[in-house]
């Protein structure tokens, strides 16, 4: 087992059960799927049942990559090893996909204004977040988390807030609880 990196946010999600219920949010069709940070890969083995050859995964981290080739072997064509924020997703995928991850806390906010800028890209979203950020990605107009992030995702997604993670669920364990959510682009 690899160590976390505390510079890179890095929690790693220990419990399948939730990894299998973030995992079957994603709808069952034919868009290709980008996981951000698997990590260790537990999400990523669900999601492979799931979506086969179409997931691709995007990790910064030259440990999570050698982990899930030795692992996963079958992912090593579509592990992207980069850092999200610094790519340009347009030599990914040429046409619309879905995009999950357990998202690294610290930079949460920045991955998701990146995928707005390629909302027309991305119909789907779906990951964990610190729970206060989920909650104010998916709060209401006129309520009191209600800030930029949420008026600007909501400008193009229907946002659904799916469940609570205690922090019990990951190795190390973070400080703060986590929240799901589900991102739908508007028609």
């Amino acid at each position: 087992m690899i160590r976390a990196k505390k510079h890179l946010g890095q929690h790693f999600l220990s419990d399948k059960n939730i990894a299998r219920k973030i995992a079957e949010l994603l709808p069952h069709n034919n868009l290709p799927v980008l996981e951000i940070g698997p990590g260790t890969g537990v999400l990523t083995k669900f999601l492979l049942e799931i979506h086969k050859e179409k997931l691709h995964v995007i990790e910064i981290d030259p440990e999570s990559v050698d982990v899930l080739k030795n692992d996963i072997p079958e992912l090593t064509p579509r592990i992207h090893f980069a850092d999200f924020l610094k790519t340009d997703l347009n030599s990914i995928f040429e046409s619309p996909f879905m995009v999950i991850g357990n998202f690294p806390y610290n930079i949460s906010s920045p991955i998701l204004f990146k995928l707005v800028e390629q909302h027309s890209k991305v119909p789907v979203i779906a990951g964990m977040f610190q729970k206060e950020v989920a909650e104010r990605i998916a709060s209401k107009h006129n309520s009191k988390q209600y800030g930029i992030l949420s008026v600007y995702l909501q400008l193009f997604y229907k946002i659904h807030y799916c469940f609570t993670v205690h922090e019990n669920v990951f190795v190390p364990p973070p400080k703060v609880k986590s929240g799901v959510i589900f991102l739908e682009h508007i028609d």
